[in-house]
């Protein structure tokens, strides 16, 4: 463990769309600086993910200096959301969780959005991540909050684990899916240096110069299965992780935490199990 470092760093501007690798990013008390800060709803006021809409994983997001996107997908022309004004906010749905946000002020981003999926959708925006959502209050200490992740605000997984994953994968029923690479779990954080399924013990760590409180282990769905590349779908990991359960008798694979102070980190940070 004395060589863990920092291996990549990971945001997703817009939730669901692909990873945007980053060498350095400020880690802010709610997540990193620009994670998912956007999401789609539906006609129905709930989020949108790759759950329902594999393809999603096609459409790419840049993040913009002062914190709007522009989006991208083959076969269509760009398009820029600006962060939108100060102004009415509206209820939507993620995961359980009502939370207020600001829809995006370009119709002819909804109308990108809406195009690019086939189904008619808003593209909205977290005005206020220090008050709007908390972390689930069962993993959760006061005043914890969180961006629209799925529910803490970075998600950590390890070189080594991968590695072992993909040699069960190998040894399976469906060798030929495999290896899986890392952007099928949508990390924040890759660590490398350790040993395989060694963060599954972590209750804090640091890398760099922030320290993280590890919440708790996450639970993996069909996304694993989605192909970021082709947004094709297939049997694993998921097949693999209900072969070789681990302690809990969950799909899990990564770890979820919460920054305890700001700061700063960057590829290549030591990184330190307290």
């Amino acid at each position: 463990m004395g060589n863990a470092r920092l291996h990549s760093i990971h945001i997703h501007p817009v939730k669901a769309f692909r990873s945007l690798p980053l060498r350095e990013v400020v880690v802010e008390p709610w997540g990193p600086a620009g994670d998912r800060r956007w999401m789609l709803i539906d006609d129905g006021g709930k989020v949108v993910t790759q759950r329902r809409h594999p393809r999603l994983a096609l459409a790419a997001a840049e993040l913009l200096p002062g914190g709007g996107v522009r989006l991208s997908a083959p076969g269509a022309a760009p398009v820029t959301a600006r962060v939108p004004a100060p102004g009415r906010t509206i209820p939507v749905e993620l995961f359980g969780d009502k939370v207020e946000v600001v829809p995006a002020e370009e119709d002819a981003v909804h109308a990108w959005c809406g195009a690019h999926l086939g189904i008619d959708v808003r593209l909205v925006h977290l005005d206020d991540p220090a008050t709007r959502r908390p972390v689930d209050p069962a993993f959760a200490l006061p005043g914890e909050t969180v961006s629209l992740a799925d529910g803490y605000p970075l998600l950590l997984t390890t070189t080594a684990s991968l590695d072992h994953l993909n040699s069960l994968i190998e040894e399976g029923k469906n060798p030929a899916e495999g290896p899986l690479p890392m952007n099928r779990f949508r990390p924040n954080v890759v660590v490398e240096g350790t040993e395989p399924w060694e963060e599954d013990l972590w209750t804090r760590v640091t890398i760099g110069e922030v320290p993280f409180r590890v919440a708790k282990r996450c639970g993996r769905c069909v996304v694993t299965t989605t192909d970021q590349d082709t947004a094709r779908r297939g049997k694993e990991p998921l097949h693999t992780l209900a072969v070789h359960q681990r302690p809990g008798g969950r799909l899990v694979f990564g770890q979820n935490l919460v920054p305890l102070s700001p700061g700063t980190i960057r590829v290549g940070d030591p990184v330190e199990v307290v």
